[in-house]
């Protein structure tokens, strides 16, 4: 693949992953919640499911979920009730928000496991992702050269961006809550939480029929 080819996907994935979506929004409230070292354990599950979304789009499911209403149903019924499931979670929020030093490691489903299950499942249960793969990368693809190391450069080039937008944005919740008093930060928690519960809504509303 040629440098342009690379730095034009590059550029455009930034833009597509610095906006708001629902990795990089737990990527903000689980660095607010336990500080930005346990929070890259979310981003290291963001990554991966990055890496499953683009081989999947390689091995042709991102087709299938586009020509089979029944799979994409599936895959966005279970996305949008794990969206919804984690949004009612941050809402209902009675100030587990350790200001000071973060919650320690047992709090509130705030194990290592917990919270990289929580972004891999988020964004490998969108079909979303797999539709903007499909569309996506298709675009920076020689045909004419073999596909399989052209994903696979394209996959690290993504999952590169993608973890460095999720670290900036743990970063910022990090830093932020250092400033709320506790009032604010159970605020910072639930306005994730109603972001997350608006996606979900936007994800079950979402048709097939629309790419």
């Amino acid at each position: 693949m040629s440098e342009v080819t690379i730095l034009a996907f590059a550029l455009v994935a930034l833009i597509g992953i610095a906006t708001p979506g629902p990795t990089v929004l737990l990527a903000l409230t689980n660095g607010s919640r336990y500080g930005v070292k346990r929070a890259t354990v979310g981003m290291v599950g963001a990554v991966l499911s990055d890496f499953v979304l683009i081989g999947a789009v390689a091995l042709g499911l991102g087709a299938l979920l586009a020509a089979s209403e029944f799979w994409f149903s599936v895959v966005k019924w279970l996305g949008a009730a794990y969206l919804a499931f984690l949004g009612v979670t941050l809402l209902r929020s009675q100030g587990t928000l350790d200001i000071s030093s973060q919650a320690p490691q047992g709090a509130g489903g705030g194990t290592p496991r917990s919270i990289f299950m929580k972004s891999f499942l988020v964004a490998v249960t969108n079909p979303k992702g797999y539709l903007f793969f499909s569309a996506f990368l298709p675009q920076f693809i020689e045909p004419t050269l073999p596909q399989a190391p052209q994903y696979a450069v394209l996959a690290l080039v993504f999952a590169s961006i993608d973890f460095a937008v999720m670290f900036g944005y743990a970063l910022l919740g990090s830093q932020a809550v250092r400033f709320l008093k506790r009032s604010g930060a159970i605020w910072l928690d639930r306005a994730c939480g109603g972001a997350l519960l608006a996606l979900a809504g936007s994800l079950a509303f979402y048709r097939r029929a629309a790419n």
